[in-house]
C-alpha cells in the first residue's frame, strides 16, 4: 500500500478514422510532466491554447506543491516530523491540509477494517519498490518484526490542536495511497476555475474525466494486467468521474516464478495476493484512490460487498485466477474487449 501507480489508458481516439483523429488534434491541448513519482498527462478540449497551457501549468504546480507537503521522502516535511516523533509523547502540529488528509485516511482505515492503513510506512526499507528499489525480498522474520508497528488505531489526532501523534516508537506513516488523489482533485478544481469543463487528467493510476470531447464522450480503458502498457481489456465511456486502478504489475519483481509487488496487506506485511488489479469509479479522486488500494487488499468477496453498499462507487476486479468481476452499476456499460491475458 505504499504507492500505487497502475495506469489506466485514456483512449481519446478509440475507433476514429485518420481524418477524424486529425480533427480531434485541432481541439486538444496536451501536456505531460513528472510529479509525485509518476507521469501526469493533461488533455484539454478547447480552441484557446494559450489559456489551456496556463491552466495546465498551474495544475502541474499543484502536484509539485502537494508532493512537497505530503511526501514521505522529504526529511523536513510534515510526514517526516510525525514519523521522527513516534513514541516521544510529543504530538506534531501540522497544517490544516495535511491534517485533513490524515483524518480522511483514518476514516478509510476504519471503513475498510484496516485494509487501508497509512502506518504501513513501517515497512519502508524492507520492501524496495520505490526510490530505494532493488527488487530484494525481505526475510519473513524481518517482516514479522515490523508488524507490531502497523496499527492505524495508534495514530492519535487532536482536531482542536491539529496535531498527529504515533503512539509507538518505530511507527511510520505514509500518505502515498491518498495524497495523489488529493492532488488530482485540487488540479481538477484549478482547471475548472480557469473555465475548462472538457478535459482528462491522468496521474499514474488516477484518472479524472470531465465533460466530453466535442460531440462525443471520452472513452477510457482498463489495462490488461498481463498485457502491454497500451493494451486494454475493457473500455467505458466516462464523464465527470474518476477511474482509479491499483495493479500488481507496475512496481513488481518476479522471483522463483512468483510475482512480488508494492501493494502490501497491512495485516501480513506482504504483497496482497487476492487480485491482479482493481479499478474504481467514483465522483472524486481521493475516494477512488483510497478504495482502489483497499479493495485490492480486501479481494473480490469482501471488496465487492463494500462497493455495492457505497453510494456513487463502482468497481472492476481482475482476481488472482484472472477472472473479471464487475459491480452492478457498471453492468451493461463496461465493454469487455477480451479476457485478461494469462501469466504470472
Amino acid at each position: 500500500m505504499l504507492h500505487r501507480t497502475a495506469p489506466l489508458l485514456a483512449l481519446l481516439s478509440m475507433g476514429l478514422c485518420a481524418s477524424s483523429a486529425l480533427a480531434d488534434t485541432d481541439h486538444k491541448v496536451i501536456r505531460s510532466a513528472n510529479a509525485m513519482g509518476t507521469a501526469v498527462h493533461i488533455t484539454v478540449w478547447t480552441d484557446d491554447e494559450a489559456a489551456a497551457v496556463d491552466a495546465i501549468g498551474k495544475a502541474f504546480a499543484e502536484f509539485r506543491r502537494v508532493d512537497q507537503l505530503m511526501s514521505s521522502w522529504t526529511k523536513t516535511g510534515a510526514v517526516a516530523r510525525i514519523n521522527d516523533s513516534a513514541g516521544s509523547r510529543e504530538p506534531v502540529e501540522v497544517d490544516a491540509e495535511v491534517f485533513g488528509v490524515v483524518e480522511r485516511a483514518l476514516d478509510a482505515a476504519r471503513t475498510t477494517r484496516g485494509a487501508f492503513d497509512i502506518t504501513v510506512g513501517a515497512f519502508r526499507g524492507l520492501w524496495k519498490f520505490d526510490q530505494d528499489k532493488d527488487g530484494s525480498i525481505p526475510a519473513a522474520d524481518a517482516v514479522a518484526g515490523r508488524l507490531p508497528l502497523v496499527n492505524f488505531r495508534r495514530v492519535r489526532v487532536n482536531r482542536k490542536k491539529r496535531t498527529v501523534y504515533l503512539a509507538k516508537k518505530g511507527m511510520r506513516i505514509t500518505l502515498g495511497g491518498i495524497a495523489k488523489g488529493h492532488a488530482v482533485d485540487n488540479a481538477v478544481a484549478i482547471l475548472r476555475e480557469a473555465g475548462f469543463q472538457d478535459f482528462i487528467l491522468q496521474a499514474g493510476g488516477d484518472l479524472y474525466v470531465s465533460g466530453q470531447k466535442g460531440e462525443e464522450p471520452w472513452v477510457v480503458g482498463i489495462r490488461d494486467p498481463r498485457g502491454g502498457r497500451s493494451a486494454p481489456f475493457a473500455i467505458l465511456p466516462l464523464s465527470d468521474a474518476t477511474f482509479s486502478t491499483s495493479g500488481d504489475y507496475e512496481r513488481s519483481v518476479i522471483v522463483d516464478g512468483k510475482r512480488y509487488h508494492h501493494i502490501l496487506d497491512p495485516k501480513t506485511g506482504r504483497p496482497a495476493s487476492r487480485v491482479r488489479s482493481v479499478t474504481v469509479k467514483a465522483d472524486d479522486a481521493i475516494t477512488a484512490d483510497v478504495l482502489s488500494t483497499s479493495l485490492f487488499v480486501m479481494g473480490v468477496e469482501r471488496g465487492m460487498k463494500l462497493v455495492e453498499r457505497t453510494r456513487g462507487v463502482e468497481a472492476v476486479f481482475v482476481d488472482a485466477d484472472n477472472q473479471v468481476h464487475v459491480s452492478s452499476g457498471l453492468q451493461g456499460k463496461l465493454q469487455l474487449l477480451h479476457p485478461p491475458t494469462e501469466g504470472i
